[in-house]
């Protein structure tokens, strides 16, 4: 393999880094895409001073921790997926739907939020390759089923919310679902199509329920745990997708 490959592959995960850390920065702040500002003072931030993760020049405050996160596993990912790529789809078709996965990945997790944008570029992109992959009909019954049952899931949650807010005599406001995970659940349903959708959603509940007992069980020993915290489950739904996209 040429010796250029390698470095033009952290080349592309630094890229990468940077496009997916500006998109979780202006997305949830404005809905489209839209000049940088600084996440302290909203100073607007230069090109070059976001490229090279540079401090703000007006108030001195440092890039995000998930900013430099992102970069690292941004330089890590890339090149891994290009030697370890899903056997059917190989590295350039699979790295648009990678990216949207971190994409999704990332803004649940720091702003508890799927933007309704995000999805419906899910649903264009999902589509194509769901139809190449599963065929038309098991594409359509994916998509079905994949927002069906999260939609009952998310249902049961806010009988669940107001019965115990009846009990305990106070508005329970965290929820166990939000309605852009049934969305989520939708647009992976139509990449998975049936039955796959299915397994990916057993999968993301198993490892959102390990995550959830593991996190409990930290809270109470540091002696901070308190009840109904919300949980971001788009990750795991995320999760769930790569393995069936590394598995079926």
């Amino acid at each position: 393999m040429s010796f250029w490959v390698f470095p033009l592959l952290i080349l592309a995960g630094w890229l990468t880094g940077i496009l997916l850390n500006y998109l979780a920065d202006v997305l949830p702040r404005t809905r489209r895409l839209s000049d940088l500002q600084c996440h302290s003072c909203g100073n607007k931030i230069y090109l070059h001073q976001y490229l090279l993760l540079r401090k703000c020049s007006n108030c001195g405050a440092h890039p995000t921790w998930r900013m430099r996160i992102v970069q690292v596993f941004s330089v890590i990912l890339v090149p891994f997926l290009f030697y370890f790529p899903p056997e059917r789809f190989g590295f350039w078709l699979s790295l648009p739907y990678f990216f949207y996965f971190a994409l999704v990945f990332i803004m649940d997790v720091e702003y508890r939020v799927v933007l309704y944008q995000v999805i419906g570029v899910g649903v264009l992109i999902c589509i194509p390759l769901g139809i190449y992959w599963n065929g038309l009909l098991d594409t359509i019954l994916g998509g079905i089923t994949g927002f069906g049952m999260m939609f009952i899931l998310y249902y049961f949650g806010i009988l669940f919310n107001r019965w115990m807010s009846k009990r305990r005599g106070e508005e329970i406001e965290e929820v166990a679902l939000g309605f852009g995970d049934v969305n989520l659940s939708g647009v992976l349903g139509l990449l998975l199509g049936w039955p796959k959708i299915a397994i990916s959603l057993f999968f993301s509940v198993v490892m959102g329920g390990v995550f959830s007992g593991l996190y409990l069980l930290v809270s109470v020993l540091a002696r901070r745990y308190r009840p109904f915290t919300a949980i971001p489950y788009a990750p795991f739904l995320v999760m769930a997708a790569i393995i069936l996209f590394y598995l079926a």
